[in-house]
């Protein structure tokens, strides 16, 4: 790496074991499944490392699914579970689900072997021979972990190049240097990983970086600075206490500011991450690099305005590098050059003294903290200067009965071209009979029906029961033969009710683009 021609690194992606280990995350075997296809066929990481053996008989289950779709695929040397120095018990283990490459965990530091285990250098270099040994007999490809490496290197780095020494007379592939605790610096994590490289030139080191102080991308270009051959990262950062490094942010930034290449599809970074978010249940900060919702849109007006006359604030992360789009906030730091752009994508025509009687209005909405968003304008347009056209669908009346243990029922009445229609419908839940009934309607009028992505419902911190419900709604329609996802939000006392009027806005945009 120190170098400049231009390296390919390995990706392990670790999100289904060590990325499972954070609080109050768990997956079911067939969300396993799609994770793991979707970073093998799609996001192309080179490695998967998927669950420790021993876990649990439901482990079990999830690893052969994924290794009966494996072979199908010819992907079965791809996969990698966690196994432990116990000679034959995670071999046995690994060869029950299929498995051909494991990755050994053995003491890095000291410390670790003599007060974890209580034996000597020289005990546990015996029991890692007997386990790796069985390996080979059974065929059974073996990576090591040198756990608590980041430690051990600082504080005992002769046991360290002991026990390295020693791998190196065994049939192994792969040295992983797990910063386990997450305390290296950039700095340190350069130091210390170059040595060890320069000191074994041909052997393939990996580096496992972890992100308690915020630190796991910088130290995971470091360790790709000083020559390692492959990096570990988990989708959205997951993991135990402050995660992992992200893959996201780990192969964006090594790619852009070292002569890096990966086999990653960037453009699929950003669905995986969507699926680890519903499945696991754990949402990001929309600032988050890369994935965070927020991070594609300009607020201040300036900024709009240097893009409008020629992308004067982009730089290499472009949105449609990830297959997203650029966005312009509207509040009350917004200038012309933000409607204007909200506008262009909505299709929306005004004079400029339109424009500026918008824009005042937006910028005492954004005084008072409401959120108007580019799909909110077409009503905000529709307030102000009194044009009903652009809100041609109504509901004129909505009734939701929820009763314990038995399905919601809906009644709604709903007005579109002089027509005015009713429709009755059960679902599990208030709002889903809603949708079930409005469904009904929008096929009879002819309205395309949008594809529920996402629904937040937030109300302000510290209210109590009576506060007003902001329900926001991500949507995925169909725009000039494209898929987008749109979203639109509706404030109420009532959860339903706030969630019904961000649906007949949609309603209502999804019209006023046909």
């Amino acid at each position: 790496m120190k170098k400049d021609k231009k390296v390919t690194l390995e990706i392990m992606d670790t999100t289904l074991r060590d990325g499972e280990q954070m609080q109050n995350v768990s997956y079911t075997p067939e969300e396993k499944l799609t994770i793991s296809k979707i970073l093998l066929t799609e996001v192309k990481v080179d490695r998967l490392e998927v669950t420790s053996a021993r876990v649990s008989a439901g482990e079990k289950e999830a690893v052969r699914k994924m290794l009966d779709w494996a072979k199908e695929a010819q992907l079965v040397d791809r996969f990698e579970i966690l196994s432990f120095v116990d000679k034959n018990q995670s071999i046995d283990w690994a060869k029950s689900v299929g498995v051909k490459r494991v990755n050994l965990l053995t003491k890095g530091s000291y410390k670790h072997c003599t007060e974890q285990l209580r034996k000597t250098p020289e005990q546990h270099a015996q029991d890692i021979q007997a386990t790796i040994n069985y390996a080979a007999e059974n065929e059974i490809e073996v990576n090591v972990y040198l756990e608590d490496f980041s430690n051990g290197i600082k504080t005992s780095p002769d046991y360290v190049y002991y026990l390295i020494d020693f791998l190196l007379t065994l049939p192994v592939k792969r040295i992983m240097l797990p910063d386990t605790l997450g305390v290296f610096n950039p700095w340190e994590t350069y130091e210390y990983v170059s040595a060890v490289v320069n000191r074994y030139p041909e052997v393939h080191f990996d580096f496992h970086p972890h992100n308690d102080y915020g630190l796991g991308t910088a130290n995971a270009m470091a360790a790709a600075k000083a020559g390692v051959r492959g990096i570990h990262a988990t989708v959205n950062g997951m993991g135990e206490r402050a995660g992992n490094a992200p893959l996201d942010e780990v192969v964006v930034t090594i790619k852009d500011f070292l002569a890096v290449h990966f086999n990653i599809n960037e453009k699929k970074l950003h669905k995986v991450s969507q699926y680890v978010e519903m499945f696991s249940g754990q949402r990001l900060a929309n600032n988050k690099p890369i994935y965070g919702k927020n991070v594609f849109t300009q607020t201040a007006g300036i900024h709009a305005d240097g893009d409008k006359k020629g992308n004067l604030y982009g730089n290499k992360l472009a949105p449609e590098r990830f297959g997203r789009k650029r966005k312009y906030a509207l509040g009350k730091l917004s200038g012309k050059a933000n409607l204007e752009m909200s506008l262009k994508e909505l299709a929306i025509e005004l004079s400029d003294e339109e424009k500026k009687i918008l824009l005042q209005k937006i910028i005492e909405l954004g005084d008072k903290k409401e959120v108007v968003t580019t799909e909110d304008l077409p009503y905000l347009i529709s307030d102000i200067f009194e044009t009903p056209a652009n809100v041609p669908f109504k509901l004129l009346h909505c009734s939701i009965n929820s009763t314990y243990e038995l399905k919601s029922i809906a009644a709604i009445q709903c007005a579109y071209q002089g027509q005015v229609l009713d429709a009755y419908a059960h679902g599990n839940g208030g709002y889903d009979a809603f949708m079930n009934a409005l469904q009904e309607l929008l096929k009879k009028f002819n309205i395309p029906v949008p594809q529920l992505v996402d629904y937040v419902v937030t109300i302000p911190p510290g209210g109590k029961t009576d506060a007003l419900v902001q329900a926001a709604i991500s949507w995925e329609v169909e725009n000039n033969g494209q898929k987008i996802t749109l979203t639109t939000r509706g404030v109420n006392s009532d959860q339903n009710m706030a969630a019904i009027e961000a649906t007949v806005k949609m309603i209502n945009l999804i019209i006023s683009r046909t």
